[in-house]
């Protein structure tokens, strides 16, 4: 039996352990944002664009406000969580700026990533231990408001001790970043490198952490990670959804994203 008939067979056998109705499509609209901002009006506007990803079947919209304000802004947080119905996850480093803006605006689930400000893109997990007092507050903070806790991790990095403490933190889920998995989807490591976020998954499950996964998500490989892990109860997905809305339009992108996770 090859690796990916293994794969199939212990997804199986996990999905009678817990078998969510689906894994979830949360739609990140930074990218929307970085046209409008482009021209300094407000078109696109990135409310409306939310509310039609709602409509199209979406159960979650996701932002990246971040300290330089090239996308998501502060306005655009407030005006998401005050009108739409899905949920709302706002992703970022914890600063005490963040920090503030997400007490006060309440979102659904909060998404915590280690970007420092300068960066393009989330590029790394969190060194979990070496950040336990830091992660400790924030999670403190976040949960006495509600808010349902991710946490950002890297299967390459995140150990056994790492596991425990997250769980001892009062953490909610984690959020496989998943540019290695894209990565190596198309080369003869897929089964390997599969198998090691399947592993890491089972980990955050065994420690009673829900899991989400984000990065580099797309119409290629997103059926094949939600058929090995089949209970992510969440997927963030942006850049590539936007891109193929160029082609196709947004209305029929959304459907076949939520196509893959049926």
């Amino acid at each position: 039996m090859g690796t990916s008939d293994r794969l199939t067979v212990r997804s199986t056998v996990r999905s009678t352990v817990r078998s969510p109705e689906r894994t979830k499509l949360s739609v990140n609209v930074n990218k929307i944002a970085t046209l409008r901002n482009s021209r300094g009006k407000n078109l696109p506007d990135v409310l409306k664009v939310s509310l039609d990803i709602e409509r199209f079947g979406a159960e979650g919209i996701t932002v990246h406000p971040r300290p330089d304000g090239r996308h998501i802004r502060k306005e655009d947080v407030d005006a998401l969580k005050a009108n739409i119905k899905v949920e709302l996850n706002v992703e970022g480093y914890p600063s005490d700026d963040f920090l503030t803006m997400v007490e006060n605006v309440v979102p659904a689930q909060a998404t915590l990533v280690p970007d420092p400000p300068h960066v393009l893109t989330s590029n790394a997990g969190w060194r979990v231990t070496e950040n336990e007092a830091l992660l400790a507050e924030v999670v403190e903070r976040l949960r006495a408001k509600g808010i349902r806790v991710s946490v950002f991790i890297d299967p390459r990095t995140v150990g056994e001790n790492d596991w425990r403490l997250l769980r001892k933190l009062g953490v909610d889920r984690v959020e496989l970043y998943t540019e290695e998995y894209a990565d190596a989807f198309s080369t003869p490591r897929r089964d390997e490198v599969t198998a090691l976020y399947r592993s890491a998954a089972e980990q955050a499950q065994a420690h009673g952490l829900g899991v989400n996964a984000g990065h580099d998500l797309n119409l290629i490989n997103l059926r094949h990670l939600v058929t090995a892990i089949p209970w992510i109860d969440e997927v963030s997905i942006g850049h590539a959804l936007i891109s193929d809305a160029l082609y196709d339009g947004l209305e029929k992108t959304v459907a076949r994203y939520l196509s893959c996770l049926r």
